[in-house]
């Protein structure tokens, strides 16, 4: 039994979700979906309904393209609105999500707890001498602003990093409550520390890249490994002796479709046990 992970499938783009279709049989291991399967929720379910009869356990963490409200989806809902649908749908599958209690995976290593978080970003990401008011502007010069503009809504919250802040305050509440013996492994879509959301080809895109608050959750909540995508920059960075690794498959010309999907199931790496 393996702990593999995975992001960044982007089923609309129709190489992908190919390649999802083809993907073989793995009874015996559990799959990590780090965010963004799809633009629409009818995108996201068939790709549940597909991972969830190939994997023992399916566990989903959202992203920015699972929350885009598109002006025919799913009967124009948007943001917790449309959060609640696609928890729904995964359920209906039964894929575990952020609302659902967080399980223990028997590594051979010890024990881990696998907790999916919900996390989004408030622009924390960004220089020093860029204030919050002015960081779309300064991504726009170079052309660095993120579709979520238009179609990643926070309601009922004010704004996305309105949103952000109470996802992080409730996640961080729940992780405490955690068997404290128990370390777990993270599974996001966006990376939790700054300094991982390097984009070489569009570096004023980080403030939509994750929240400078989530800084120190991998020593926080004792973590073993954070898994993340969102990037679509695949690495592993080992901070603070904990392996963070980005496991996008990211759009059809970032991945090698003779290869297929299988190549880019990553088993997650942990870090060593504490004694």
């Amino acid at each position: 039994m393996r702990l593999l992970a995975i992001a960044d499938l982007h089923a609309s783009h129709p190489p992908n979700r190919a390649a999802i279709e083809a993907l073989r049989p793995h009874p015996d291991d559990w799959l990590m979906l780090a965010g963004d399967l799809g633009d629409r929720p009818e995108q996201i379910e068939a790709v549940f309904a597909l991972l969830a009869e190939r994997f023992a356990r399916v566990i989903w963490a959202p992203g920015n393209h699972d929350l885009w409200s598109l002006p025919t989806g799913a009967g124009n809902l948007r943001g917790e609105a449309l959060y609640a649908h696609l928890v729904a749908l995964a359920r209906r599958h039964g894929v575990r999500t952020p609302e659902d209690p967080y399980e223990v995976f028997e590594h051979p290593s010890g024990p881990v707890l696998i907790a999916p978080l919900f996390l989004l970003y408030d622009y924390s990401f960004r220089p020093a001498h860029v204030p919050l008011e002015g960081v779309i502007a300064w991504a726009r010069e170079t052309a660095n602003v993120c579709a979520d503009e238009r179609y990643l809504h926070p309601d009922p919250h004010p704004t996305r990093a309105a949103w952000c802040a109470e996802r992080v305050r409730l996640t961080a509440e729940r992780l405490e409550t955690r068997a404290p013996a128990l370390p777990t492994v993270l599974l996001n879509h966006y990376p939790l520390k700054q300094a991982h959301a390097v984009l070489p080809a569009a570096p004023r895109f980080t403030p939509w890249c994750g929240a400078t608050l989530t800084e120190d959750w991998h020593r926080r909540f004792d973590a073993r490994a954070v898994v993340h995508g969102h990037l679509h920059i695949r690495k592993t960075r080992w901070t603070d002796g904990v392996p963070f690794q980005e496991v996008s498959l990211g759009y059809p010309r970032q991945w090698d479709q003779a290869l297929g999907i299988e190549a880019y199931l990553r088993e997650v790496r942990l870090a060593a046990p504490r004694l």
